[in-house]
Order: C-alpha cells, then structure tokens, then sequence
C-alpha cells in the first residue's frame, strides 16, 4: 500500500557535553557548597528532601554561575539554529539560575517551567544510579487516553527516561513536563538549571 507519514510538532531534549567540563565543575562545585553552606534550608519547589539553592547572583560578572553561563552561549546558539529562531543577544535573557543537591532517595516531581521558552539541567555530580531525567508527553489528552501497544514506538511514546553523566547538558522546551527519578546511589546528585526566555 502506499504510505505517507508526516510526524508533526516535535518535542526535543537537546544534550550535548560541555568542553572542559571538569573544569567548570570543580569551580561550580566550591560555588554550589558555599551556598549550601550559607542557606542550609534552601527552597522547596519540585524537590522532594532534596536542596534547592536560591537563584544565582547573574548581576554579578565574578559569579560562578553567571562565568559558566557565557560558557554555554554555544550551545544556546546551536539550540536556536536547529529550532531555526532568530538569534539576538540582547533579547535572550535567563530569568534564573540554580542548583539542586539530591541525596540518595530525593527526587524532584514532575513540573515544567511556566514563563520561559528554553530550560536546560547541566550535571555537575551525576554518579551511577543517580536518578534518570524523565520527560512526559506533553498532550493531556494522549495521557489519558490511548489503547493499548503491541510494542513501543516513537508514535506511542507517553515517557522516556534519560540517563545522564557528569558534564551533560540538556537543553528542551520550557513546557515539557519532566522529573527526576530518585537518587538509588549513596552519593550526591548535583544539577544547575536555568531558564531562559526571548524577549520580544
């Protein structure tokens, strides 16, 4: 028979490995446990007993977090060339930088985050059994409906868990739903994320 298949409105989770990522990661490491240090409470949002720290001072040149973003404008770049979005430095702006501490059994709910085009996780500390990435699909209805599968396809799809290593960025739509599932190693999980938004 003759067939046709247009497989529409993508959603995708950009990963690539950051250079010199030993590097940042020693420099963010000091950063990330000197604000632990200070704020041992840290914020609870999508964390479950995990650490959430505060936003990261990014209105500070001499900032960790704000050094390491100048760091990863490649990667944006390339983001946008393969969305094929116009790319203006002065209207591409990150609205919040942070980092999160997962001890073994700590997790983060699944959540997107509103007000934003691009969200990104970068992993600092990521030992085996750390804890997967894991996005849903983000169309309610096929949620909760759909028959059942004879086998998983692209076309069926309602999760995917993701494995990540120490240096790895991902990059993905603001909108799409993820988690992470829980930290099964005894030692500690430790991400940065940040939000980025075009302004128009």
């Amino acid at each position: 028979m003759e067939k046709k298949l247009f497989e529409y409105f993508a959603h995708p989770v950009f990963q690539y490995k950051v250079e010199n990522y030993e590097s940042h990661n020693k420099a963010l490491l000091k950063y990330i446990l000197e604000l632990n240090k200070e704020d041992t409470q840290g914020q609870k949002l999508s964390n479950i007993n995990g650490w959430h720290s505060p936003f990261f001072n990014l209105q500070d040149k001499n900032n960790e977090g704000f050094k390491f973003l100048v760091a990863l404008q490649p990667y944006l770049l390339d983001v946008f060339k393969s969305y094929g979005w116009v790319y203006d430095p002065r209207k591409v702006k990150c609205s919040g930088m942070w980092a999160i501490i997962n001890k073994k059994g700590n997790f983060n709910t699944e959540h997107i985050h509103a007000n934003s085009n691009l969200s990104a996780a970068y992993y600092v500390k990521a030992p085996e059994n750390c804890g997967d990435f894991k996005v849903v699909t983000p169309h309610s209805i096929s949620r909760d409906k759909y028959p059942p599968r004879e086998k998983p396809t692209e076309l069926n799809r309602l999760v995917a868990n993701h494995k990540v290593q120490e240096g790895d960025l991902l990059i993905f739509p603001s909108y799409l739903p993820h988690s992470v599932q829980p930290n099964e190693s005894d030692k500690d999980r430790i991400v940065i994320s940040f939000n980025i938004y075009i302004d128009r």
